[in-house]
Formats: C-alpha cells, structure tokens, sequence
C-alpha cells in the first residue's frame, strides 16, 4: 500500500467516523427539541396518538432507565450524570477503537452515544429526564420513554447482536480452519 492509498483510506475511514457522528447529532438534536415540545405542550395535558397503543404524556424521570432508583436526591443526581459522562466516553473511545468495516457496531455507538448525551443533558441542566411516550397494550403499560431511550435501546441491541453472532461467526471459522487439512 503506498502512502497516498494509506492517506486516502484515513480520509475515507475519518469521513465515515464522521458521518456517524453527524447522524448521531441529528438524534441527539430531535431528542433535544422532541423533549422541548412536550414540555411545552404535554405538561398540562395528554395526547392521544393511536388509541390503545400510543399516548404522550409528559413525565419527570429522575432515576434510570424506566424509572427506577427515583430515589436518590442531589447524590442520584450527580451519579447518574458520573455515570452517563463516564458511558459516554466509554462508548466514544469504542467508536474511536473499531474498524471502519464494522458498520452496525459503528452505527450502534453512534446510537448509544446520542441517546446517552441527550439524557445526560436534561439530567445536567434539570435534575431529571423528559419522558413523554407512552406505549400500551391493555392493561400492560411500557415505562414512558422518550428519543433519547429509543436510541441507546436500539444502539444496545445492535451491540448485543454484534456481539452474540460475531463470537458465533468467529467460533464457526475457527472449527471450519480445524476440519481443513494442512496439506490441502
């Protein structure tokens, strides 16, 4: 490889990274503005998106995901913004780590990345989380959610995939090399 084929392909890989990274800002931002309309229009009344399934109600979260460990007070607070700062770094560093052919992991940080940003700033600037969609079924009601909770669900599932297939695609050529004879 010569060095302007070397340079060309850090430019291609840099470029991606950052398309990534402006896909991931373009969630973070319909996050931003999906939770400052419901602020300003769910607060003091409800919607009715699809009857039966999809209502948006305006919630406070000031625990973690789905609404758990409420309790926690100014401490809760400044954890969970330790925690989410420290996640996302975490998942930026991996971004930064994988290579430029791994699509649904770069895709999936990009995802996670944004989620968690979008949480960390309403928990920086108010203390809690904006929740606003709700989804049902009879009886059954899933944790009010918002953009932000939809990303990092997706993101983590596409790593959970990542991780779970590629061991399995990895374990499979491994056999596969162990069963072809050396001389062939």
């Amino acid at each position: 490889m010569t060095d302007s084929e070397s340079q060309s392909s850090a430019k291609t890989r840099a470029a991606w990274r950052l398309g990534y990274l402006v896909a991931a800002l373009g969630i973070y931002l319909m996050d931003q503005s999906s939770k400052a309309w419901a602020v300003r229009h769910l607060r003091f009344g409800d919607r009715r998106i699809i009857s039966g399934m999809v209502d948006f109600v305006y919630a406070e979260n000031p625990g973690i995901a789905f609404g758990q460990l409420q309790e926690g007070g100014a401490f809760g607070r400044w954890f969970f913004v330790v925690l989410a700062a420290a996640a996302a770094v975490a998942v930026l560093v991996y971004f930064v780590r994988t290579s430029r052919t791994d699509d649904r992991v770069l895709g999936a940080c990009a995802l996670l990345l944004a989620g968690i940003l979008g949480n960390l700033t309403d928990r920086v600037r108010l203390g809690f989380v904006i929740d606003f969609i709700l989804v049902h079924a009879g009886q059954y009601h899933w944790p009010t959610f918002n953009v932000a909770d939809a990303s990092i669900c997706v993101g983590a599932l596409l790593l959970a995939y990542d991780l779970i297939f590629a061991s399995r695609k990895g374990k499979g050529d491994a056999l596969a090399n162990e069963r072809v004879p050396s001389g062939s």
